[in-house]
């Protein structure tokens, strides 16, 4: 079957059909694919049955997958991570974020399988940073290139929450030392189109380097803000065994949290990236 690309939005978002992702891919369509996601930043399939193994095995086709520090993963196959409300508190989703920007090369693009759904909420949101960053004023996106902002895993994973028994402290303690505070510019470039993003997210960015408390909080607030106005966004409504695939790189994104107490379980597949420059 021929590859079909179907955009959802101007800023960003495509469905794709044509390709059974549960099989091994072909060259021509892993390559297909690479190019929708850099021009859409967020590609949606649907109907991919997925297992653990098989989504693994397409995620690597991308790159080196991480396994995550916090969440529980699937034991067979722990570069898959498990996002399961029954379980693990994801109160941390819920909240416009990109993907483990705690770490030196935060993660190139991650793939998530829907596995139980609730019957309607559960949606989830993605804004473009390169649509948000070009709808700036030229004197605002000059004075951000350039500027620095600290991540901090803490943020989104509090003590409080994350280290309720032994065993999970000893963990959220190994997670804070191998991952302390660390700095990302303010403005990131695609180390593959050239485009330039917002890369700073209420997730994980605690200030702005350059600037004084008082002005790095004034900024951020605009910036969280502006970064997810409707227009640089999309919504998913998902169905059993829809797979996302973003790219983390330049986009956010924002798991609503409607559904309680109805239970909500998705796998997730994380590609790890590059040094943001």
């Amino acid at each position: 079957m021929s590859l079909t690309i179907t955009p959802l939005s101007p800023a960003l978002g495509a469905q794709i059909s044509g390709v059974d992702i549960s099989r091994d891919i072909t060259a021509e369509q892993r390559d297909a694919i690479e190019q929708a996601l850099l021009q859409h930043q967020v590609l949606f399939f649907r109907d991919q049955p997925i297992n653990p193994e098989q989504q693994a095995r397409f995620a690597a086709r991308f790159g080196d997958l991480h396994i995550h520090p916090i969440y529980p993963n699937v034991p067979e196959t722990p570069q898959v991570l498990i996002l399961d409300t029954a379980v693990t508190d994801v109160r941390d989703n819920a909240v416009w974020h990109t993907d483990v920007t705690f770490l030196p090369t935060p993660a190139l693009g991650a793939v998530l399988s829907a596995k139980q759904l609730p019957a309607y909420g559960g949606d989830t949101l993605w804004a473009s940073g390169i649509a948000a960053f070009e709808a700036l004023s030229a004197p605002l996106r000059e004075m951000l290139d350039g500027l620095t902002a600290t991540h901090d895993f803490t943020k989104s994973f509090p003590l409080e929450r994350f280290g309720t028994t032994a065993e999970d402290l000893a963990r959220w303690e190994a997670t804070r030392r191998n991952n302390p505070p660390l700095s990302h510019p303010v403005v990131r470039t695609h180390p593959v189109s050239g485009r330039k993003a917002l890369f700073v997210n209420e997730g994980f960015t605690t200030r702005i380097n350059e600037l004084s408390e008082l002005e790095s909080e004034a900024l951020l607030k605009l910036l969280f803000a502006h970064a997810t106005r409707p227009e640089f966004s999309i919504r998913w409504r998902w169905q059993e065994h829809d797979v996302a695939f973003w790219d983390n790189r330049v986009t956010q994104h924002f798991a609503v949290d409607d559904y309680r107490p109805n239970r909500r379980v998705m796998h997730r597949a994380t590609i790890l990236g590059d040094a943001p420059f």
